[in-house]
């Protein structure tokens, strides 16, 4: 966790909101059909950051500690309903 806390503290004001890991999940296909485990890359939690760019985005997902271990980050524009 302390990693974790180090990283946040890198981003600042930039931490929307430091969400929260999820458990197992799945993927409902479009086909109606589900997927156990989460498919071919299941989340395994999120945090919501601010950034001025998807280049930004980018450059900032580059410091998650889940990359540590071997995972991967998705980035994606959250956007306003």
């Amino acid at each position: 966790m302390d990693v974790w806390g180090q990283w946040f503290g890198t981003l600042g004001s930039a931490v929307v909101d430091g969400g929260n890991p999820v458990s197992a999940s799945s993927t409902v296909q479009s086909d109606g059909s589900v997927v156990n485990n989460g498919g071919a890359n299941p989340a395994s939690g999120y945090p919501l950051v601010e950034a001025a760019s998807l280049d930004d985005a980018l450059e900032k997902a580059k410091g998650c500690p889940i990359l540590a271990g071997g995972g991967s980050v998705e980035v994606a524009e959250a956007m306003d309903m």
